[in-house]
C-alpha cells in the first residue's frame, strides 16, 4: 500500500470519528435518581435539571435531595461515556483525538 492511500485511509477514518463524536455531542442523555432527573448533552454539559415535585420537602430533605442530584448527573455523565465508548470504540485507543 503506498503512502498516499495510507493518507486517503487516514482522512477518511478521522472524518468517520470526527462525524460520530459531532453526533454524541448532539445528543442528550438523561440520568435519574428517584426524585431528581438531569439531562446532559454528550459534551457533559448540563442542560436541564428536574425535582419530582410530588413530594414537599423542607430543609431536613435538602441533603437528600442534594444526593439525589449527585447521582442522577453521575448516571448522566455515565450514559455519555458509555455511548462515546460503543461508538467510538471501534476505532481503537488513539491517544489525545477526543
Amino acid at each position: 500500500m503506498n503512502i498516499q492511500a495510507m493518507m486517503k485511509q487516514a482522512q477518511a477514518l478521522q472524518k468517520d470519528m470526527l462525524k460520530i463524536k459531532e453526533e454524541i455531542d448532539k445528543t442528550e442523555f438523561v440520568g435519574e435518581s428517584s426524585l431528581v432527573k438531569v439531562t446532559v448533552l454528550g459534551t457533559k454539559q448540563i442542560i436541564k435539571i428536574e425535582i419530582d415535585h410530588k413530594e414537599d420537602l423542607d430543609s431536613d430533605d435538602l441533603e437528600m435531595l442534594e444526593d439525589m442530584i449527585m447521582v442522577a448527573v453521575n448516571d448522566a455523565m455515565k450514559k455519555v461515556d458509555e455511548a462515546t465508548e460503543k461508538k467510538m470504540g471501534k476505532f481503537g485507543n488513539i491517544p489525545g483525538l477526543f
